[in-house]
């Protein structure tokens, strides 16, 4: 193609700037119809001259790039590959238990596919988003979202009871700016008509933030008002209030807050707590020297004492309204404010206060849901069922320290694989990421 065009080349070219566009259409318009008739792609093309300068080397390039996606034909879509999935009888046994296990899985591609994910790791139970938890909004749930869901629920055998949809991050009901507090308000009932749609009967929130602007009485008010307005606006969903770690203005990690919200609340029948373990082992003192023993109970060894403590609770807030647990165990101390989630017994709570959890009456039934890290790895969480409905079933006290003590190195070894091969893969994708951006600046040198 240079030969064909290097018999009109005039000799002082670089000096004439309407003579070189003109070489440029002709050379474009040449490589367009290259491609029409044979169908190939061609090689970009580019000039070179002793004496061109970097900046009209720029325009020539940005000539030739706005020629030709002038005449290029809009491109395909090109088609999302869909990974095969994985066959049912591939799935873990689902072990049959009164302690509904499970864990907060991926709603990616809809949510139809958390009921497959849940089953994949063997799991009793499960939370999800209904839609980004990171959106003010989303589009709407389609007629296929919800039969899919509806019938997968059916065919994996989980009840609407055992599932607990988590709230966005979001929202904040309790702030004292009307029209932020509104937006929240809209974000959130959107959230309880998805669940509905789609069946469910629980979901769960942050309450919210004074953000410095309220004082917590007025924004628990704030908060109660809409969990109000919510249940007029919806047919029958339980709105269910989670225990936060208490940093900040925060709103949740006294048992009084909550009990605080639940007063104002209207329909009582239709309101709850989930107790994250993670949140209340990192929450503030005040909450401990009222309740230390609901905490103490679950790592001492005789049931005398696990009953007393669970009765702080029942007796601070009531035992009717526990919805659920987030079994979570804790990188952060005592009393530190800090929401840090760690592995099951790879934590300062330790392995035997979810041993005592899983092993109490009173947290039978209810959605017991693992919110802890993966690293990309969803076989860490099958590893944690299967070792907290282990635990769930121990009789025999001989047993428990040496039981304990294997899980909780088995559950170490494959968190400390995935973990070095996450941070692997994060190398090598900053390494390329890194290499891209060394090699558009050496192009630019050249340029």
């Amino acid at each position: 193609m240079l030969a064909a065009l290097s018999y009109i080349r005039p000799a002082h070219c670089t000096l004439f700037l309407s003579l070189k566009q003109t070489k440029l259409l002709i050379l474009t318009k040449l490589m367009v119809q290259t491609r029409r008739s044979t169908g190939v792609t061609a090689a970009p093309t580019t000039f070179t001259s002793s004496d061109s300068h970097p900046e009209s080397s720029k325009r020539r390039k940005t000539s030739v790039d706005k020629l030709e996606n002038a005449t290029r034909k809009p491109a395909r879509k090109k088609r999302k590959k869909m990974e095969d999935e994985p066959p049912t009888e591939d799935f873990p046994v689902r072990v049959s238990s009164p302690w509904k296990i499970g864990a907060h899985v991926s709603a990616a591609g809809g949510v139809e596919n958390a009921v497959r994910n849940a089953a994949m790791v063997g799991a009793n139970a499960f939370a999800l988003f209904v839609k980004s938890q990171r959106k003010w909004d989303s589009p709407p749930l389609s007629a296929e979202n919800v039969d899919v869901f509806t019938t997968r629920m059916q065919e994996f055998g989980y009840s609407p009871k055992h599932v607990l949809p988590h709230g966005s991050y979001l929202v904040n009901l309790g702030n004292p700016d009307e029209a932020k507090r509104q937006k929240s308000f809209n974000c959130f009932l959107d959230d309880l008509q998805r669940c509905e749609q789609l069946g469910l009967e629980l979901y769960n929130f942050h309450p919210g933030s004074t953000v410095g602007q309220a004082t917590k009485e007025e924004s628990i008010a704030l908060i109660a008002e809409c969990i109000n307005n919510a249940h007029k606006a919806t047919k029958y969903i339980t709105i269910v209030i989670e225990n936060m770690a208490g940093s900040g203005n925060v709103i949740g990690s006294q048992f009084s807050e909550l009990k605080g919200i639940i007063d104002h609340v209207e329909d009582k029948t239709r309101v709850g707590v989930c107790l994250d373990t993670c949140h209340a082992f990192a929450a503030v003192r005040v909450l401990f020297s009222a309740l230390q023993t609901f905490y103490r109970d679950f790592r001492d060894m005789t049931s005398q004492q696990k009953m007393v403590g669970i009765a702080a609770f029942d007796t601070e807030v009531g035992l009717s309204y526990l919805k659920g647990l987030h079994l979570n165990d804790s990188k952060a101390a005592l009393g530190s404010k800090k929401d840090r989630h760690e592995n099951i017994g790879l934590g300062h709570l330790g392995i035997s206060t979810f041993r005592h959890i899983v092993s109490d009456p009173r947290t039978q039934d209810i959605p017991l849901i693992l919110e802890t890290p993966t690293f990309e790895a969803t076989e860490i969480w099958t590893k944690e069922i299967s070792a907290l409905n282990c635990l769930s079933n121990l009789v025999d006290d001989s047993e428990v320290l040496e039981t304990e003590l294997s899980l909780v190195n088995k559950i170490t070894s494959l968190v400390r694989s995935h973990a070095v091969n996450k941070t692997e893969k994060v190398s090598k994708t900053r390494a390329r990421k890194r290499d891209a951006t060394e090699g558009q600046d050496h192009d630019s040198d050249c340029a």
